[in-house]
Parts: C-alpha cells; sequence; structure tokens
C-alpha cells in the first residue's frame, strides 16, 4: 500500500505560480506529484534524508515547519536531474499529517531567497 499525506493542499499564491512556471515548463505539475510521492514521503514518514529539504529558519515561529526544497527534478529541464534550478517551499503539519504548498520558483542566479513575507503572513500568529 502507498503511503501518503492525509491531505495536500496549495495556497492560492503557489497555484499563481505554478500556472506561471507551466508555460516554460509543461512537466511541472506532474513533476509536482512525483516529488510528493517519493521525496517528501520519504523524509517525512521514513526518515530517510537525501540532502534536499531543509528547514527555513528565522522565520520568528516554530510551528507549522517550513522547508525549502532544493533537490526537484522537472524533466521540462533536460540534462539538469534533480539540480533542475526548481525551488520548492511547503509547510508540514505533523499533527494533522498535512502538506501545504506555498511557492515554487526558478532559481535565478541571483535570487537565492524564498519569499519570508508571504510565509510569516499566511502562517505567523
Amino acid at each position: 500500500m502507498q503511503e501518503t499525506f492525509r491531505k495536500v493542499d496549495r495556497a492560492p499564491e503557489f497555484s499563481r505560480d505554478l500556472k506561471k512556471l507551466l508555460k516554460s515548463y509543461p512537466t511541472l505539475e506532474e513533476d509536482l506529484q512525483i516529488f510528493i510521492r517519493t521525496q517528501l514521503i520519504l523524509y517525512h514518514k521514513h526518515n530517510v534524508d537525501n540532502h534536499g529539504l531543509f528547514r527555513i529558519p528565522g522565520l520568528g515561529f516554530q510551528n507549522p515547519i517550513v522547508f525549502k526544497a532544493k533537490k526537484f527534478a522537472c524533466r521540462a529541464l533536460k540534462g539538469k536531474g534533480s539540480r533542475s534550478g526548481i525551488r520548492l517551499i511547503y509547510v508540514y503539519f505533523p499533527d494533522e499529517d498535512r502538506i501545504e504548498m506555498v511557492e515554487i520558483y526558478y532559481k535565478e542566479k541571483d535570487d537565492t531567497c524564498e519569499d519570508k513575507a508571504r510565509i510569516k503572513s499566511l502562517y505567523m500568529r
């Protein structure tokens, strides 16, 4: 039996980000489903760390837990594998066994930071 999370949600901002990226990377939606079924399940359910997920520090709150995925394979970016440059920010709610996708973007050379203001506005109490 395939393990899954009780629920996987998308913040409205995430859906907008994804829609923009899909124009350039048409495999992204399917790549995202594969990422959830493999990397997130392994990390959160089986404690297998492939060093591709990192907790984001300095947000001013401990719960929920916010992660950045730096290893995200996008088949539309041929030849790059998990170092595609796609970054994904998500929140894990362990008590609810729920994932919420917050942000997805293509990392430019000068763009190395997630939108902390967005994260704080959604989750800081």
